[in-house]
């Protein structure tokens, strides 16, 4: 049975896999970028604008000098292509969207848009979750690269894509039409998102570009063991260590050792109960999820910290949404020195 095709906006398709699984950078990958409406000229372009960008889409690897760009006429056209063309000589140097990813944060002082390293998430883990058959997995990859809201109903934890709450809100899901009709008071019926559940899981396929449909992270719930899933194949993609991540509703270690927050939120969290701080109730149930993460084969971590389990959480914030950041997975686990 082939596995069902998703998230085709990626651009996946315009990659493929090395020998080693990563992703080599190509020139179609790169020129896709020079095709989006952000950089694309417009009727105001001046003409070296214009000749600029056939010449980058006949050579995405082209060379510019800011000497180049200096003479763009509209200052926000030479602002967009510095941007764009700092992005492409990052992956061209990186060679694989991987290391380009990866390069980037344990550099630090990362100066790239969010969009960018969100697109780099989003095609990644699109290529890794490849055979993935099941949509709960799907759904619960979008938290690595789009963030979401929460709805606390009768203790279950409700996770909707963040843009598609704020159209469903601004237009009442019916587009521009929507809106004129919300600015004009005129009456809407409220349009409610799908919760996946076993009965209806199978709509995510025809919809996944879409990012409409409610992802349930209750305790014992599909959703849930999904996302532990895919941080595992995260991991393993990125780290080359297998890792079995669990959830668990509190942490009872008195020998809790490390602990690597998925979010602002939830790392000082964890930071001041780690520290014995007293933490009040209301900021304490922003704390969603709690995990368990033990590496298959403790030689691959610090030898201080080899066979001791790693203690991962993710919380809202306090306008209850949830910015993953699975950079965090990359950089902060305890490995053990290579070489």
């Amino acid at each position: 049975m082939t596995a069902p095709d998703f998230w085709i906006a990626s651009g996946h398709s315009l990659l493929s896999p090395d020998e080693n699984g990563w992703l080599p950078i190509t020139d179609d990958f790169l020129r896709a970028f020079f095709l989006r409406p952000e950089v694309r000229p417009i009727e105001e372009s001046c003409d070296t604008e214009r000749s600029l960008h056939a010449a980058l889409l006949e050579d995405p690897r082209l060379t510019v000098s800011s000497e180049q760009l200096a003479q763009l006429a509209d200052p926000d056209a030479r602002e967009t292509y510095q941007i764009v063309l700092s992005f492409r000589d990052a992956l061209v140097s990186a060679g694989t969207l991987e290391a380009c990813y990866l390069g980037l944060f344990r550099a630090g002082a990362i100066q790239l848009p969010p969009l960018f390293l969100d697109q780099m998430a989003h095609i990644i883990l699109r290529h890794v979750l490849e055979p993935v058959r099941d949509p709960f997995r799907a759904r619960a990859g979008e938290l690595l690269f789009r963030a979401q809201r929460v709805t606390l109903l009768d203790g279950s934890a409700m996770l909707a894509d963040e843009e598609t709450v704020e159209m469903h809100a601004a237009t009442g899901g019916a587009g521009g039409l929507g809106q004129l009709l919300r600015e004009a008071e005129t009456p809407m019926r409220e349009i409610e998102l799908d919760v996946l559940n076993d009965d209806n899981k199978e709509i995510y396929w025809a919809r996944s570009d879409a990012f409409d449909t409610v992802l349930d992270l209750t305790f014992t719930r599909p959703g849930l063991d999904a996302l532990c899933r895919v941080l595992e194949v995260w991991v393993a993609h990125f780290l080359r260590a297998e890792v079995r991540i669990t959830p668990m509703q509190r942490i009872d270690d008195e020998h809790w050792s490390w602990h690597v927050g998925l979010d602002a939120e939830a790392n000082a969290i964890l930071n001041a109960l780690y520290s014995g701080e007293a933490v009040e109730e209301e900021r304490l149930a922003r704390l969603l999820i709690l995990f368990r993460l033990e590496f298959l084969e403790p030689a691959q971590m610090r030898a201080d910290l080899a066979g001791k389990p790693i203690y991962l959480g993710l919380a809202m914030d306090e306008t209850s949404r949830v910015r993953l950041k699975p950079q965090n997975l990359l950089v902060n686990l305890p490995l053990a020195a290579v070489g």
